[in-house]
């Protein structure tokens, strides 16, 4: 199963270049998205844009699996990406700027798609602890009771790219969710958290 990281757009609102490439604790951050998608046994290709030729460079560099879309928009794009592969069945889709992303999240979002027999899955996370932890949150909506906002991974269908598709929403008041990387103050709260719970059992980013 494919897992389609996107990380084609400029990060103008954190300011600090390509998104993808900013670094926590010497690594870029999405090198921590790649990672937690291959322990989890997926297929990852970055789809890129022309608006982030360094992590275009990075990703050569590196061997990562990677696709150059038109830069249009995010659903565009991964339409574009999803048509261009050939991909026909069910896929991930995620942002590059989760980092503490861990293969159990994804493993319980897995499972939780394939109990549904839905065409696809949405993730969120509760709007009060993303802007607990430093994310500026722009849109919302009511799930299971709760206002929450969009975790930025989910499942899709490929071959229903281009139709409506049946999704179930899943709320997920995971803290790992709630960094995203979209403020400087997100950026120093993960490198924090980072660095005090690098080296513990439970992962980077667990609270």
């Amino acid at each position: 199963m494919f897992a389609l990281i996107l990380a084609g757009g400029l990060g103008s609102r954190l300011g600090l270049g390509e998104k993808p490439l900013v670094t926590i604790k010497g690594v870029p951050m999405i090198r921590y998205v790649i990672e937690a998608f291959t322990s989890a046994g997926f297929e990852i290709v970055v789809v890129l844009s022309r608006k982030t030729p360094y992590t275009h460079n990075w990703c050569r560099a590196h061997a990562i699996p990677h696709y150059t879309a038109g830069g249009r928009g995010y659903v565009e794009d991964i339409a574009e990406a999803v048509e261009a592969l050939g991909i026909e069945g069910p896929l991930f889709t995620s942002v590059a700027d989760i980092p503490c992303l861990e293969e159990d999240i994804i493993g319980t979002l897995h499972a939780l798609y394939f109990k549904s027999g839905r065409d696809a899955l949405s993730c969120w996370i509760p709007k009060d602890m993303a802007e607990k932890y430093g994310s500026r949150v722009a849109y919302t909506e009511i799930i299971d009771g709760v206002e929450a906002c969009p975790a930025g991974i989910n499942i899709i269908c490929g071959n229903l790219i281009d139709c409506p598709q049946d999704e179930i929403r899943v709320l997920l008041a995971d803290p790992r969710l709630a960094y995203n990387i979209n403020t400087r103050e997100a950026l120093e709260f993960v490198t924090g958290i980072m660095h005090s719970r690098l080296n513990r059992d439970e992962g980077p980013c667990r609270s």
